[in-house]
């Protein structure tokens, strides 16, 4: 059986700088967090693994899925969650946006109409069935975005920083809907808080693969990093 997430030796340079150095990894865990700091080339691997961006070097499979390169069989495999939610959002109204992915899996209009209706009331949000997008506070519509990429019904969602910005309560309620999502998930976050309670959690630093392990062992290594470089007087370095 093919790995759920299998990447071999995975480089890409943008812009004439390297940004991910020869990353290897395997995994079938359920829920896969990968922190870092900020530039540290996280967002870069997330859209490589969702196949949004094609390394330059390497190979990336989902399932056995080329996601690079079979673009119809990685949107069966593959969603992805980005942290702004109006830079996934495409449609003005909730039904548009949901549809929208359903029809690209080759649903008519009338089965996507009834995939928007099924996961709506899966949600409980029966009652934003033709509603405008524009009024849906951050977390409704990071909310939506999740509902779209669910409705799809893909193996492997990556979850690109998807809880920043977003106060307390709304966090922990979408983090409850995350827990229940009935696929895979792979988590990029800074803040190590949010993934805590994963079944393994990969550290990226500099574009490569600092610490791989149980999140037990890697989370307060790289806190400890982290706080001994907020220590430092040297304010270049944290931006590096």
């Amino acid at each position: 059986m093919a790995q759920p997430l299998a990447l071999s030796n995975v480089s890409l340079a943008l812009e004439g700088r390297a940004i991910l150095h020869g990353i290897t990894l395997n995994g079938d865990q359920r829920r896969i967090g990968i922190v870092g700091r900020n530039g540290s080339g996280k967002s870069t691997l997330a859209r490589v693994i969702a196949g949004l961006q094609a390394p330059d070097s390497g190979d990336v499979r989902l399932f056995g899925v080329d996601v690079a390169q079979d673009r119809k069989a990685a949107i069966r495999t593959v969603g992805i969650l980005f942290q702004n939610p109006d830079h996934q959002i495409i449609f003005p109204t909730v039904d548009e946006e949901i549809a929208f992915g359903l029809t690209q899996l080759g649903q008519t209009k009338a089965e996507a109409a009834a995939g928007v209706r099924a996961i709506l009331e899966q949600f409980g949000k029966g009652h934003w069935a033709g509603a405008a997008v524009h009024p849906l506070s951050q977390g409704q519509k990071q909310l939506l975005c999740l509902m779209a990429i669910l409705a799809m019904r893909p193996r492997l969602i990556v979850l690109d920083e998807p809880l920043s910005g977003l106060d307390i309560p709304t966090r922990m309620q979408l983090m409850r809907y995350l827990d229940g999502v009935d696929a895979h998930l792979l988590h990029i976050s800074h803040d190590p808080a949010t993934l805590a309670g994963y079944d393994r959690v990969i550290w990226i630093s500099g574009g490569a693969i600092a610490a791989d392990g149980l999140a037990a062992d890697v989370l307060p290594e790289f806190t400890a990093d982290m706080q001994r470089l907020g220590g430092m007087d040297d304010i270049s370095d944290l931006a590096g």
